[in-house]
């Protein structure tokens, strides 16, 4: 694990591994920024570094998690398995008793020190304040990302708000649409915790304080992205990802903390009953997401460094930055998913399902129907609900290995017989569904069948080369020089 005091250190790390180049040449953040990262997110490329935005003296900076070894160095790490066996050992798991009880995840209290936040009286994210009829965020040089967007988008906010009733504290990420100099929406779905801390305020007829970290260290960007518990404090997750707590400062007009490293702070607060159309905005999806109202975020004070960046992601169709972060999720939280179902093997969230829309997962099958039983656990498991399509292999295949997955799908199905169709709640994002965020989801079990489920026949063998002959070939392999024909 490794803590990097700001986004500048990272920065710094990344230019020395040639992850990271500097654009030099004047660029809009209109539509421009975006055609550049796009381009190089599908070649699979750095990190860029854009000095000279048009219009603006503050640098932007995008596809800074966009490879492994980005994540590898944000993270201290070069084995995203081995961290997650260092998270899961970290905290304590109560294993829940039946499907609807909540995975809780508390600290060993021995190392909680280590992680839990430390307020600070100083900030760099507080040397420059515009306040009152200063306050202007067509300053900072927020990117329109695609054509048809409704506006200019913030695309990596790190939202933070509290429950106002127990005081709870919640970083998700929320785009959110430039309206004016002083006002943008709130995309906050109404899955998300966000969404509930603003409706309890909303029923208390109370405005909701929210302020949005733009630009702190990796653990935090990332932290904000987890789907980690309701009542878990992402700023643990972030101390644990850095070995040392997360330095925080107070908001100057709202009472809230904000991490002290940020480059850029918005303070505000969102009022009880109002609503504005926001939209549309090209998601990750691959689709633009149609307009929709959505609560208005107010600014009363922005604050920043006086050497800010501007971190912005970009979101279109796969592969883009998120994908890489989406990896990140999929390895950390498989330990915790195994504790609440051992017989879970691996699982796969391939980037052709931008998440949600797919699942390949292996299990150690026990009894007829274990597939079904598997899905449907996982489909009670937090952000796991929204997952429309999820296929279930044996023990013994890849999930990593898209054309093994393939493969079994379409030899172990029969569609009448192994397919399980259930309605409930659906990512807000899926346009297929024919009510917004509720619709259908399926499992295909793709296990090997049993008797007791109806397979009557007997199973065939699979095709495999005796060990006798793969030994004698083996031996010989060189000789034959067929190696120097292949991978050409």
């Amino acid at each position: 694990m490794r803590a990097y005091k700001n986004l500048q250190e990272f920065i710094e790390v990344l230019e020395k591994e040639s992850e990271l180049i500097r654009i030099k040449e004047p660029i809009s953040p209109e539509l421009e920024i975006t055609e550049i990262t796009d381009r190089v997110c599908k070649l699979k490329g750095p990190a860029l570094f854009f000095e000279k935005v048009k219009g603006h003296k503050i640098p932007v900076v995008t596809n800074l998690f966009g490879s492994f070894k980005r994540l590898f160095l944000a993270f201290g790490t070069n084995d995203l398995d081995s961290l997650a066996q260092e998270l899961i050992n970290f905290f304590e798991i109560k294993e829940a008793e039946g499907i609807l009880q909540k995975l809780k995840i508390i600290p060993k209290l021995l190392q909680a020190k280590n992680i839990f936040p430390k307020i600070v009286n100083k900030a760099p994210c507080q040397e420059v304040v515009w306040e009152g009829k200063d306050v202007d965020l067509f300053k900072l040089p927020i990117l329109k990302c695609w054509p048809k967007d409704g506006g200019r988008f913030i695309t990596l906010p790190c939202v933070i708000t509290k429950d106002p009733e127990t005081g709870v504290r919640n970083i998700g990420m929320y785009r959110m649409q430039v309206f004016s100099k002083n006002e943008t929406g709130m995309h906050w779905q109404i899955h998300k915790v966000g969404a509930k801390h603003y409706a309890k305020a909303e029923k208390m007829g109370k405005k909701l304080p929210v302020a949005v970290a733009i630009g702190p260290d990796p653990a935090v960007i990332y932290s904000a992205t987890a789907p980690l518990p309701e009542d878990v404090d992402e700023l643990l997750l972030a101390g644990f990802l850095r070995g040392k707590p997360v330095e925080m400062v107070k908001c100057l007009t709202i009472p809230l903390e904000v991490p002290a490293e940020s480059q850029i702070v918005l303070e505000g607060y969102v009022e009880p009953y109002e609503r504005r159309l926001e939209g549309p905005f090209g998601d990750h999806t691959g689709y633009y997401t149609p307009t929709d109202y959505y609560p208005v975020f107010k600014v009363t004070c922005i604050t920043m460094r006086k050497d800010a960046i501007y971190p912005a992601t970009i979101v279109g169709k796969p592969p883009q930055e998120d994908c890489y972060l989406g990896k990140l999720t999929e390895r950390l939280f498989l330990p915790l998913l195994k504790k609440t179902l051992p017989e879970i093997v691996d699982i796969n969230l391939p980037w052709e399902g931008v998440f949600h829309n797919l699942a390949f997962v292996s299990i150690d099958k026990r009894y007829p129907g274990h597939a079904f039983k598997v899905a449907s656990a996982l489909w009670g498991l937090g952000q796991m609900m929204f997952t429309k399509i999820i296929v279930v292999v044996d023990k013994d295949v890849d999930v990593q290995n898209l054309s093994e997955v393939l493969f079994y799908m379409c030899g172990n199905v029969d569609p009448e017989r192994d397919i399980m169709i259930v309605k409930g709640p659906v990512d807000a994002l899926d346009h297929a569904s024919p009510y917004p965020a509720y619709g259908s989801k399926m499992c295909i079990d793709a296990t090997r069948k049993w008797k007791e489920e109806g397979f009557t026949r007997q199973w065939p063998e699979e095709t495999e080369m005796s060990p006798e002959v793969k030994e004698k070939v083996d031996k010989i392999w060189k000789k034959l020089n067929i190696h120097r024909f292949l991978n050409k």
